[in-house]
Protein backbone atom coordinates (compact mmCIF):
# COMPACT_ATOMS: atom_id res chain seq x y z
CA UNK A 1 0.00 0.00 0.00
CA UNK A 2 1.06 3.44 -0.92
CA UNK A 3 2.73 5.39 1.99
CA UNK A 4 0.31 8.47 2.48
CA UNK A 5 1.57 12.02 2.74
CA UNK A 6 -0.05 14.48 5.28
CA UNK A 7 1.22 18.61 4.51
CA UNK A 8 0.40 20.98 6.68
CA UNK A 9 0.45 24.58 5.79
CA UNK A 10 1.10 26.70 8.94
CA UNK A 11 -0.68 30.05 7.68
CA UNK A 12 0.88 31.43 11.32
CA UNK A 13 1.88 35.47 10.40
CA UNK A 14 5.24 34.66 12.99
CA UNK A 15 8.24 33.71 11.42
CA UNK A 16 10.94 31.77 12.10
CA UNK A 17 12.06 31.09 14.86
CA UNK A 18 9.68 32.82 16.57
CA UNK A 19 7.80 30.29 17.85
CA UNK A 20 4.19 29.38 16.63
CA UNK A 21 1.11 28.56 18.77
CA UNK A 22 -0.69 27.22 15.15
CA UNK A 23 2.65 25.08 15.14
CA UNK A 24 2.46 23.59 18.27
CA UNK A 25 -1.01 22.05 17.56
CA UNK A 26 -0.37 21.45 14.24
CA UNK A 27 2.55 18.97 15.33
CA UNK A 28 0.95 17.45 17.93
CA UNK A 29 -1.18 16.26 15.12
CA UNK A 30 1.33 15.61 12.95
CA UNK A 31 2.85 12.85 15.51
CA UNK A 32 -0.19 11.11 15.25
CA UNK A 33 -0.05 10.69 12.17
CA UNK A 34 3.68 9.27 12.00
CA UNK A 35 2.36 7.06 14.59
CA UNK A 36 -0.17 5.32 12.08
CA UNK A 37 2.86 5.12 9.58
CA UNK A 38 2.31 8.17 7.62
CA UNK A 39 4.95 10.77 6.04
CA UNK A 40 4.60 14.66 7.43
CA UNK A 41 5.94 17.80 6.67
CA UNK A 42 5.00 21.58 7.99
CA UNK A 43 5.37 24.38 6.00
CA UNK A 44 5.29 28.02 7.84
CA UNK A 45 4.21 30.13 4.67
CA UNK A 46 5.32 33.15 6.50
CA UNK A 47 8.80 31.75 5.56
CA UNK A 48 7.90 31.76 1.94
CA UNK A 49 7.22 34.76 -1.09
CA UNK A 50 4.04 34.27 -1.89
CA UNK A 51 3.30 36.88 -4.56
CA UNK A 52 -0.14 38.14 -5.13
CA UNK A 53 -1.84 36.68 -7.85
CA UNK A 54 -4.66 34.17 -9.05
CA UNK A 55 -1.76 32.82 -11.25
CA UNK A 56 0.18 29.17 -10.45
CA UNK A 57 3.37 31.06 -11.03
CA UNK A 58 3.48 34.88 -10.66
CA UNK A 59 6.77 35.42 -11.56
CA UNK A 60 10.34 36.46 -10.54
CA UNK A 61 10.75 35.59 -7.07
CA UNK A 62 7.62 33.68 -6.35
CA UNK A 63 8.13 30.24 -4.48
CA UNK A 64 4.21 29.15 -4.43
CA UNK A 65 5.11 26.77 -6.93
CA UNK A 66 7.28 25.27 -5.14
CA UNK A 67 4.62 24.73 -2.48
CA UNK A 68 2.06 24.11 -5.25
CA UNK A 69 4.28 20.84 -5.93
CA UNK A 70 4.06 19.80 -2.31
CA UNK A 71 0.23 19.77 -2.36
CA UNK A 72 0.03 18.26 -5.22
CA UNK A 73 2.51 14.90 -3.86
CA UNK A 74 0.66 15.05 -0.72
CA UNK A 75 -2.86 12.81 -0.15
CA UNK A 76 -3.70 14.96 3.03
CA UNK A 77 -4.10 18.50 3.04
CA UNK A 78 -4.22 20.41 6.43
CA UNK A 79 -4.71 24.09 6.56
CA UNK A 80 -3.45 25.31 9.97
CA UNK A 81 -4.57 28.99 11.22
CA UNK A 82 -4.40 31.61 14.17
CA UNK A 83 -7.51 33.37 14.50
CA UNK A 84 -7.06 37.01 13.04
CA UNK A 85 -10.32 39.53 14.34
CA UNK A 86 -12.81 36.45 14.46
CA UNK A 87 -11.68 35.11 11.37
CA UNK A 88 -8.60 32.98 9.95
CA UNK A 89 -5.59 34.42 8.62
CA UNK A 90 -4.32 36.36 5.78
CA UNK A 91 -2.36 33.34 4.68
CA UNK A 92 -5.70 31.32 3.95
CA UNK A 93 -7.04 33.55 1.57
CA UNK A 94 -3.42 33.91 -0.10
CA UNK A 95 -3.48 29.89 -0.29
CA UNK A 96 -7.12 30.03 -2.29
CA UNK A 97 -6.31 33.01 -4.15
CA UNK A 98 -3.83 31.24 -5.34
CA UNK A 99 -5.23 27.50 -5.96
CA UNK A 100 -7.87 29.63 -8.35
CA UNK A 101 -5.54 28.69 -11.25
CA UNK A 102 -7.35 25.16 -10.78
CA UNK A 103 -10.20 27.00 -12.69
CA UNK A 104 -8.39 27.53 -15.82
CA UNK A 105 -4.73 25.89 -16.32
CA UNK A 106 -4.83 22.65 -18.15
CA UNK A 107 -1.49 21.79 -16.44
CA UNK A 108 -3.23 21.52 -13.22
CA UNK A 109 -6.01 19.46 -14.29
CA UNK A 110 -6.29 15.92 -15.80
CA UNK A 111 -5.63 15.76 -19.27
CA UNK A 112 -8.06 13.45 -20.75
CA UNK A 113 -10.95 14.08 -18.72
CA UNK A 114 -10.17 17.62 -17.07
CA UNK A 115 -10.65 16.22 -13.43
CA UNK A 116 -8.96 18.87 -11.30
CA UNK A 117 -5.46 17.37 -9.62
CA UNK A 118 -7.27 18.01 -5.90
CA UNK A 119 -9.53 15.16 -6.87
CA UNK A 120 -8.70 11.95 -4.38
CA UNK A 121 -6.75 14.24 -1.90
CA UNK A 122 -8.32 14.54 1.50
CA UNK A 123 -9.02 18.24 3.28
CA UNK A 124 -8.64 19.18 6.92
CA UNK A 125 -8.52 22.24 8.92
CA UNK A 126 -6.81 22.90 12.47
CA UNK A 127 -7.48 26.39 14.49
CA UNK A 128 -6.07 28.04 17.17
CA UNK A 129 -7.06 31.72 19.37
CA UNK A 130 -6.96 32.46 22.82
CA UNK A 131 -10.53 34.09 22.01
CA UNK A 132 -13.86 33.44 19.97
CA UNK A 133 -13.72 32.50 15.57
CA UNK A 134 -12.70 29.01 15.66
CA UNK A 135 -16.10 27.92 14.06
CA UNK A 136 -15.59 30.98 11.58
CA UNK A 137 -12.14 30.08 10.56
CA UNK A 138 -12.72 26.15 10.02
CA UNK A 139 -16.35 27.28 7.58
CA UNK A 140 -13.96 29.40 5.54
CA UNK A 141 -10.92 26.61 5.38
CA UNK A 142 -13.74 23.59 4.98
CA UNK A 143 -16.05 25.01 2.52
CA UNK A 144 -13.10 26.32 0.24
CA UNK A 145 -11.21 23.26 0.12
CA UNK A 146 -13.87 21.70 -0.74
CA UNK A 147 -14.46 23.78 -3.84
CA UNK A 148 -11.15 23.25 -5.36
CA UNK A 149 -11.76 19.41 -5.18
CA UNK A 150 -10.39 17.91 -2.09
CA UNK A 151 -12.40 15.31 0.03
CA UNK A 152 -13.53 16.25 3.64
CA UNK A 153 -13.90 13.42 6.03
CA UNK A 154 -16.84 14.04 9.32
CA UNK A 155 -15.24 15.93 11.90
CA UNK A 156 -12.04 16.72 9.89
CA UNK A 157 -11.20 19.78 12.10
CA UNK A 158 -9.87 20.39 15.33
CA UNK A 159 -9.31 24.07 17.38
CA UNK A 160 -8.51 25.57 20.62
CA UNK A 161 -9.11 28.67 21.98
CA UNK A 162 -8.95 30.60 25.37
CA UNK A 163 -11.36 32.28 27.56
CA UNK A 164 -12.88 35.58 25.78
CA UNK A 165 -10.11 38.61 26.28
CA UNK A 166 -7.69 36.69 27.81
CA UNK A 167 -4.25 36.18 26.44
CA UNK A 168 -3.22 32.88 27.36
CA UNK A 169 -2.19 30.82 24.22
CA UNK A 170 -2.33 27.16 23.20
CA UNK A 171 0.75 26.07 25.12
CA UNK A 172 0.60 28.63 27.74
CA UNK A 173 -3.22 27.24 28.78
CA UNK A 174 -2.15 23.64 28.53
CA UNK A 175 -3.77 23.14 25.21
CA UNK A 176 -1.88 20.16 24.79
CA UNK A 177 -3.80 18.40 27.36
CA UNK A 178 -7.24 19.81 26.66
CA UNK A 179 -9.45 16.87 26.49
CA UNK A 180 -11.69 18.32 23.50
CA UNK A 181 -9.33 19.21 21.39
CA UNK A 182 -7.07 16.34 21.58
CA UNK A 183 -10.67 14.21 20.88
CA UNK A 184 -11.12 16.47 17.64
CA UNK A 185 -7.45 15.73 17.09
CA UNK A 186 -7.79 12.22 16.90
CA UNK A 187 -11.24 12.10 15.13
CA UNK A 188 -8.93 14.27 12.54
CA UNK A 189 -6.55 12.32 12.26
CA UNK A 190 -8.46 8.98 12.12
CA UNK A 191 -11.11 9.79 9.62
CA UNK A 192 -8.82 11.87 7.37
CA UNK A 193 -6.63 8.31 7.17
CA UNK A 194 -9.66 6.64 6.31
CA UNK A 195 -11.19 8.88 3.77
CA UNK A 196 -7.37 8.42 1.91
CA UNK A 197 -7.08 4.94 2.05
CA UNK A 198 -10.33 4.40 0.43
CA UNK A 199 -9.45 7.20 -2.23
CA UNK A 200 -6.40 5.50 -3.01
CA UNK A 201 -8.46 2.15 -3.88
CA UNK A 202 -11.71 3.64 -5.10
CA UNK A 203 -10.38 7.19 -6.24
CA UNK A 204 -13.45 9.40 -8.07
CA UNK A 205 -13.53 9.15 -11.72
CA UNK A 206 -15.42 11.87 -12.58
CA UNK A 207 -15.04 12.97 -16.25
CA UNK A 208 -15.61 16.90 -15.90
CA UNK A 209 -15.17 17.31 -19.75
CA UNK A 210 -18.31 15.19 -20.72
CA UNK A 211 -20.01 16.66 -18.09
CA UNK A 212 -19.31 19.77 -19.33
CA UNK A 213 -20.56 18.66 -22.70
CA UNK A 214 -24.00 17.18 -21.82
CA UNK A 215 -24.24 20.67 -19.73
CA UNK A 216 -23.82 22.63 -22.73
CA UNK A 217 -26.07 20.52 -25.03
CA UNK A 218 -28.78 20.50 -22.29
CA UNK A 219 -28.86 24.31 -21.70
CA UNK A 220 -31.25 26.84 -22.61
Amino acid sequence: MTTLKVLCLNCSLKQQPEPSETEALARKVLRSFQQEGLDTEILRLSDYTILPGTKSNMGLGDQWPEILDKIRACHILIIATPIWMGHSASYVQRIFERLDDIFYNPDLVDRSSGRYFTYNKVGAALVTGNEDGAHEAVRHILWGLQEFGFSIPPNSNSYWVGVAGGQINYTEGGGEHHEYTNKNNAYLVMNSIHLARVLQEQPFTTDFKTIEREAKKNGN
